[in-house]
């Protein structure tokens, strides 16, 4: 099994993401997977283009999208991208969609072909928090989700995709007011990891408690 797994370039006036350096981290090869780690830009439509194409240059078994939700306490599989632009701040070359379709022929919504709940036990079963997420947000995360899920359907590959949300690590949040939650960045690696060894072991998702609002 070959997993690609993407992560985001530092955005929003950061200096460091930690979806980038945590994803640097992870071993490159987990319980017999080929991990292929790629770099993508924090800008709309751009970051769609490099997946699209590592994806046909690696023709990977499974696509994982990481990046970066500042203010949530824990690693944070998404369930669901949903076909909107709506971009609070400008992407790092300053475009700010608004209430625009990613694809005008796109389907209102995809859902992760990833076992998402199984994924997320596998974290909490290496000791760390996690939680289902409901909502991928309107930025270039939920854009990239929903992008590359986009783009294996109109590929016609068999290839399995989804996207997990990561915390701060602690040095972003020194100075920011309580509460700021945070995970460090050896934590965050270990959960990525935990969470790629569910996908491994699942082709189904389990049956578990795991809706929540957000």
């Amino acid at each position: 099994m070959k997993i690609l797994v993407t992560a985001f370039d530092p955005f929003g006036g950061e200096s460091i993401n930690p979806a980038l350096e945590a994803v640097k981290l992870m071993k490159d090869n987990i319980d017999g997977a080929e991990i292929v780690k790629l770099e993508i830009p924090t800008v709309f439509r751009k970051s769609i283009d490099k997946v699209a194409e590592a994806i046909v240059k690696e023709d990977p078994d499974v696509v994982l999208s990481i990046g970066q939700a500042g203010g949530r306490f824990e690693v944070t599989p998404e369930r669901v991208a949903i076909n909107v632009d709506d971009a609070r701040i400008p992407d790092n070359e300053g475009n700010q969609p608004i209430d625009v379709p990613i694809y005008e022929d796109g389907a209102p919504a995809y859902f992760t072909t990833l076992p998402v709940k199984a994924m997320v036990e596998a974290i909490r079963s290496a000791g760390l928090p996690s939680s289902l997420s409901n909502s991928a947000g309107t930025f270039v995360c939920n854009h990239i989700m929903y992008g590359v899920l986009y783009q294996i359907e109109k590929m016609g590959k068999n290839i399995r995709a989804g996207f997990i949300h990561v915390p701060f690590i602690p040095e972003q949040v020194a100075r920011r007011p309580a509460p700021a939650p945070c995970m460090s960045m050896v934590d965050i690696a270990k959960a990525l990891e935990a969470a790629v060894s569910a996908i491994v072991k699942y082709d189904k998702d389990i049956v578990a408690v795991g809706g929540k609002i957000d």
